[in-house]
C-alpha cells in the first residue's frame, strides 16, 4: 500500500511540474515583453526630455537677447520716441505724513 501511494504522488508530482514549465516559460515571455516595452517608453522619454532641454536652452537665450538694455533702449527711442532723461526733466516728490 505504501508503494503505491509512493507512486501516485511521484506521479502528481511529475504531472505538476509537467505543468508547470509551460506556465513558467508563458510567464517569462509575459515579463520579455514588458521590459521590451517598458525599455522603449524609457527611450521616447528620454529622446522627449532631451527635446525640451534644447527647447528650454532656446528659450533662456531667447529671453537674454530680447531683454538686453541696448535691445530695449533702441526701441524706446526709435519706435516709441523716447528719451533718457535729462537732470533738470526729473522731479523728486516727497510725501510725509501718516497713512489713514
Amino acid at each position: 500500500m505504501k508503494v503505491q501511494n509512493k507512486q501516485v504522488l511521484q506521479t502528481v508530482l511529475t504531472c505538476v511540474l509537467a505543468a508547470l514549465i509551460p506556465l513558467l516559460l508563458v510567464a517569462y515571455g509575459i515579463q520579455t515583453k514588458r521590459y521590451a516595452d517598458l525599455s522603449r517608453e524609457i527611450g521616447d522619454l528620454e529622446q522627449k526630455q532631451e527635446r525640451l532641454v534644447e527647447q528650454n536652452k532656446k528659450l533662456v537665450s531667447d529671453i537674454s537677447l530680447l531683454s538686453s538694455t541696448d535691445r530695449i533702449e533702441k526701441i524706446a527711442v526709435e519706435e516709441l520716441g523716447m528719451h533718457k532723461a535729462e537732470t533738470e526733466d526729473i522731479v523728486r516728490v516727497e510725501m510725509s505724513g501718516e497713512k489713514k
